[in-house]
């Protein structure tokens, strides 16, 4: 298990919108471009194999990242015939960009801070005030309505973290939205983030009721 004396304080970052990493979660990832091949190779070749899972948007001056991202451990890597690469990163700990570092790489790499994500190390996080039966009510909603299938066995008998992450991550949000499911200070305020976010879908995008 990583700890945080392990944590680096440079750190190659993959910008790639709409994708999120929590801690404790797991995220496959397809890899196909020459920068982000080189990218792993050099993530390979390091203690924690830690790679920064970020959003970027658009600035006036080119792609810019923002401030929190997620680190995440290689913890699967395959190669296919043709040279892609088929790996699993292992959520470890969000960070905070202090600068982007000037290189050589092909891929960016930025100099980040661990503090204030100290409970992103620990053991899973519960959410004492979750009202799972409503929350799944509405779920199954948005998910007849996005026109999405699940698994509504193993989504029953997940814990609450698990629940909660599995679905920030999964649900079809714009990367904005999935930048606000990643700042959450904690797994109460993430999910009542899911929660608005899912009947704000629920209406349309608008003021309206909630559909039935």
């Amino acid at each position: 298990m990583i700890q945080s004396k392990d944590l680096p304080d440079t750190l190659a970052v993959f910008p790639l919108p709409g994708a999120l990493l929590l801690p404790r979660a797991r995220l496959p990832l397809h890899l196909f471009e020459p920068r982000y091949l080189a990218m792993i190779d050099d993530v390979l070749k390091t203690p924690t194999r830690l790679i920064g899972m970020i959003q970027p948007y658009e600035g006036p001056d080119g792609d810019k990242l923002h401030s929190i991202g997620c680190a995440g451990r290689v913890s699967a890597f395959s190669e296919t015939e043709d040279g892609r690469y088929m790996i699993t990163l292992s959520g470890v700990s969000r960070f905070r960009i202090q600068s982007e570092v000037e290189g050589f790489t092909p891929y960016r790499s930025c100099k980040v801070a661990w503090d204030g994500f100290e409970r992103d190390l620990g053991p899973s996080e519960e959410d004492p005030q979750f009202d799972r039966p409503v929350f799944m009510k509405a779920l199954g909603r948005f998910f007849e309505n996005q026109g999405l299938n699940t698994d509504w066995d193993s989504l029953g008998d997940a814990d609450d973290e698990l629940l909660i992450n599995s679905l920030s991550m999964l649900c079809p949000f714009e990367p904005e939205d999935k930048q606000a499911l990643l700042e959450a200070p904690c797994l109460s305020t993430r999910r009542e983030t899911l929660k608005t976010l899912i009947d704000f879908a629920l209406r349309g995008g608008s003021g309206e009721e909630i559909m039935q």
